[in-house]
């Protein structure tokens, strides 16, 4: 077992972000959408997402609720709000989230706030800053995973209900 001083682990994560992040990050991109905003949709990503395929649709509905004004309602943000507000109470990082959740009072609570949260909720991987910066276009708004992981969405609310009936029958 090796021991790695942490100035090193320091200097090896920055090259990594540099090689695999920023060198592919333009000015124009920047300009667009500031790195630390396209860290945050990422992190959200990183824990919504299955797959890559799941990760540039999530990421395509993530900037629709965006541009209309709409909250992100993503429930990884309450995850980390609830982690956040008892981590050594429960046990777990990544708490499941319950209804009472979306009235946690929190700035990462984005079912109460507008807008993405104040910063990322995740380390996200480069496949989720890729997928973030390459959203798939989709007129989305609502999404989930069934329980066997099959991703669903839709572009209206009355049709995300119909779908978690459908799946998840009345009571959820």
């Amino acid at each position: 077992l090796s021991v790695t001083d942490p100035d090193q682990v320091e200097t090896m994560l920055h090259t990594r972000f540099e090689e695999d992040i920023l060198a592919r990050y333009s000015t124009s991109t920047e300009e667009q959408v500031p790195i630390p905003d396209a860290m945050t949709v990422a992190s959200l990503i990183e824990r919504e997402a299955g797959s890559w395929d799941d990760m540039r649709m999530i990421s395509g509905i993530i900037w629709n609720r965006i541009f209309v004004g709409m909250n992100l309602q993503i429930d990884a943000t309450l995850q980390y709000a609830k982690a956040n507000a008892t981590t050594g109470k429960q046990g777990t990082w990544w708490p499941p989230v319950v209804p009472k959740d979306k009235y946690i009072k929190s700035a990462y609570n984005t079912y109460m706030h507008a807008g993405l949260p104040p910063g990322p909720i995740a380390n996200p991987s480069v496949a989720a800053v890729v997928a973030a910066l390459n959203p798939k276009k989709t007129d989305c708004l609502f999404y989930f995973h069934d329980d066997n992981g099959v991703f669903h969405c839709t572009k209206t609310y009355a049709e995300h209900v119909k779908l978690l009936k459908k799946y998840f029958g009345q009571g959820k």
